[in-house]
């Protein structure tokens, strides 16, 4: 069993930006890494993944603007957010795709004030 942990959420002004984090309880082989989001009254979507061969995927409403990243070591994975806006307010989770199943974290709240 893997454990995720998300941090840095928070409330920010539109046009801020905050970064997220999620730190693995170990060190698991992956398919892929990820965050989604989930606004009230909305699916949860993809915003960003990286697959175990380095491809980055990157919803639309956010290209330009988040960047994801791994730093192994830190069994962690990282969401850029810059040039927020308040369509950006959701729940944020981090998954973890492995070949015995799926993580999830447990959520961190992004905030974005107009």
């Amino acid at each position: 069993q893997v454990q995720l942990v998300e941090s840095g959420g928070g409330l920010v002004q539109a046009g801020g930006s905050l970064r997220l984090a999620c730190t693995a309880s170990k060190r698991v082989f992956s398919d892929a890494v990820g965050w989604y989001r989930q606004a009230p009254g909305n699916q949860r979507g993809l915003v960003a993944q990286i697959t175990s061969n380095g491809r980055t995927d990157y919803a639309d409403s956010v290209k330009g603007r988040f960047t994801i990243t791994t730093d192994n070591a830190k069994k962690t994975v990282y969401l850029q957010m810059n040039a927020l806006n308040v369509e950006d307010t959701a729940v944020y989770y981090c998954r973890v795709i492995t070949p015995q199943g799926d993580y999830w974290g447990q959520g961190t709240q992004v905030t974005v004030s107009s």
